[in-house]
């Protein structure tokens, strides 16, 4: 009986474990974490102090909720001045363009919303259309292009580039002569949109103040006290997974992105949604 009763015993607490890894599996793949990051710079403009990014990463048709309400209500709550999508809205393998589209056309009734494209973009066909399709949203583009935002008479410059799978021949090459012309801002204080971290040595070298980026999902599976297990282009073990990067007065911001596309599972790697706050350090 005693033999039976502690078998019992092991036998419920393995139920009791296997059903917790289950939960916080399911949970840590639909929760939506905030993650919030001060930006400071003595080169912003005193008027720009306290300017707030929400960064949406990586959604790969993703759904938070019906029309993705959970995330939209994420946004609405964070009351940021814009909102940046940055690469992978949709997702090649399994293209669903009408949620990427509901999403945008929601969220651009909370804050004027820029758009840049990633790799998955770049594999799907009718891209122009979709590309009208969110401008008639009210989303701007930004392809290879820049806009000034001013406060009173004081700018700073917001730039997007697209991803290296656009662009025909040394795509390396072509990538690195655009962080370059994009980033050039007279002066001023520059963001940078692209979708790729792995270039962090170029954006480095530019101008650019701020750059970011997403494409790494965090490393897919992440791992207590070492970080991201894989990511695209890096490989095992990536350097750039997630969080802040500095190199050169550049500050690089990695988003864990909130969808998933080959592997359809996170662990330990909740879907992130990222809020950059900058600030005037003078």
């Amino acid at each position: 009986m005693k033999k039976y009763g502690k078998r019992k015993i092991f036998a419920l607490c393995a139920i009791f474990l296997t059903l917790a890894l289950i939960g916080y599996l399911v949970w840590g793949n639909l929760a939506i974490q905030v993650t919030e990051y001060s930006v400071s710079s003595d080169r912003l403009p005193k008027s720009f102090s306290g300017f707030r990014i929400a960064q949406v990463s990586d959604l790969h048709n993703a759904e938070f909720g019906q029309d993705n309400q959970r995330l939209l209500d994420k946004l609405r709550a964070a009351e940021p001045d814009i909102i940046v999508l940055t690469g992978d809205l949709i997702d090649s393998r399994r293209t669903d363009l009408e949620v990427s589209l509901t999403f945008a056309k929601n969220a651009v009734k909370i804050a004027p919303t820029y758009y840049i494209p990633g790799n998955h973009e770049a594999r799907i066909s009718g891209l122009d259309e979709f590309y009208d399709d969110l401008q008639n949203a009210g989303v701007d583009l930004l392809l290879d292009e820049s806009i000034i935002f001013q406060i009173g008479t004081e700018e700073i410059q917001l730039s997007g580039i697209i991803d290296p799978m656009f662009r025909i021949g040394n795509s390396e090459k072509l990538t690195n002569e655009a962080i370059q012309s994009f980033t050039e801002s007279d002066g001023m204080y520059s963001i940078l949109l692209s979708h790729r971290p792995e270039y962090f040595d170029a954006y480095a070298a530019s101008n650019a103040d701020l750059v970011l980026t997403g494409h790494a999902h965090g490393g897919q599976f992440r791992l207590p006290f070492v970080g991201g297990l894989y990511a695209p282009e890096q490989g095992f073990f990536p350097k750039y997974d997630a969080g802040l990067f500095f190199q050169n007065g550049t500050t690089m911001i990695v988003s864990r992105g909130l969808g998933n596309s080959l592997f359809p599972v996170r662990f330990n790697n909740a879907p992130e949604l990222v809020l950059v706050t900058l600030q005037c350090d003078k």
